[in-house]
């Protein structure tokens, strides 16, 4: 039996430029594994839940790196750490959202490694597809965590097809709230698309968390500067205040004309595998004003179709509490 105490065997690549990583990549396609940080790839390996023949290491690829303001917003390249985009100027002036939820991302030891590309990468923390059992995320054909016996209290309310788990990434809510693009890079050439389109659920894909396939890189992040300086709410809520992934997190983002909201982006992130964005919310608060009343009014809107668990029923009333928060904040 294998020992846990150390790393299995593999390849080590660290590559220097982007094209030379996508050659690995497409090489090795799905025995090779893509590491930023680190900080969610180790785990996995160590406790043998997943192998791979090759690690390729990004980490000395300068191009990845970096906060660029571009003609329409700006762009963030995927190595960037978490630790980078609090402490960024401009992302602090005009995103706020992002770097409000990178800030409560684990620990400072952890944001000073983890990179935005591997935050919104990871895989999700459902505890028995984590320890290696056979769920149907895993290729099997029972969710654990979807019994009268399971332990689902951090898992999903909505979007239950097959796998329960909720998705962990605190940044992905803040990126769909601001209609970003996610650009992915393979040997065929580079493709753009949002946020919304990045992140995928069971119904669509049991195995994947993202629409990122052997082979592909995320190259960067990019934001418009149509939701620059809007009015922002960003709230987490865990069970403890560090290192703690959300229970519920609530990433908002407002335009306001003559008083009124003409504009609105809110998502709620914990929730289902993907981020969710409450479209019903938004419609519900176009044209009213951003106060108490207008958040009472529409809050129950949010959890419209939810299906709780045995044991993640308090994410109901959490979720609507969110929002009015966000409304009338």
């Amino acid at each position: 039996m294998p020992s846990h105490d150390v790393m299995p065997n593999m390849e080590l690549y660290q590559p220097v430029q982007v094209d030379d990583a996508l050659e690995i990549a497409s090489r090795y396609a799905d025995r090779g594994w893509l590491v930023g940080g680190g900080q969610d790839t180790y785990g996995w390996l160590k406790d043998r839940a997943k192998s791979v023949d090759a690690l390729i290491d990004l980490s000395a690829i300068e191009q990845l790196r970096g906060i660029r303001e571009t003609g329409d917003g700006v762009e963030i390249g995927a190595l960037t750490t978490l630790t980078e985009i609090v402490n960024n100027e401009l992302l602090r002036g005009r995103y706020s959202l992002l770097t409000k939820a990178a800030s409560v991302v684990a620990s400072p030891q952890i944001r000073n490694i983890g990179t935005l590309g591997g935050n919104v990468s990871q895989d999700v923390r459902c505890w028995y597809y984590r320890r290696g059992l056979s769920c149907y995320r895993a290729g099997g054909n029972l969710c654990y965590a979807d019994t009268p016996e399971g332990m689902n209290r951090e898992h999903a309310l909505f979007d239950t097809s097959r796998c329960v788990a909720a998705g962990a990434s605190d940044t992905s809510s803040a990126l769909v709230a601001l209609d970003a693009s996610m650009v992915i890079r393979n040997s065929s050439g580079e493709q753009v698309v949002s946020a919304e389109e990045f992140f995928v659920g069971p119904a669509n894909d049991i195995e994947n968390t993202t629409i990122l396939r052997p082979g592909d890189i995320l190259t960067s992040v990019r934001i418009p500067s149509s939701w620059a300086g809007a009015t922002f709410y960003w709230e987490k809520v865990a069970d403890r205040n560090v290192w703690d992934f959300s229970l519920v997190n609530i990433a908002a983002a407002f335009k306001i004309s003559g008083g009124n909201i003409s504009d609105s982006r809110v998502v709620a992130g914990a929730v289902q595998t993907t981020p969710r964005r409450l479209t019903a919310i938004e419609n519900a608060i176009q044209g009213q004003p951003k106060s108490e009343q207008t958040a009472q009014a529409v809050a129950q809107l949010a959890t419209e179709g939810a299906r709780p668990l045995a044991h993640n029923g308090f994410k109901i009333p959490l979720m609507q509490n969110l929002v009015k928060r966000a409304i009338s904040a």
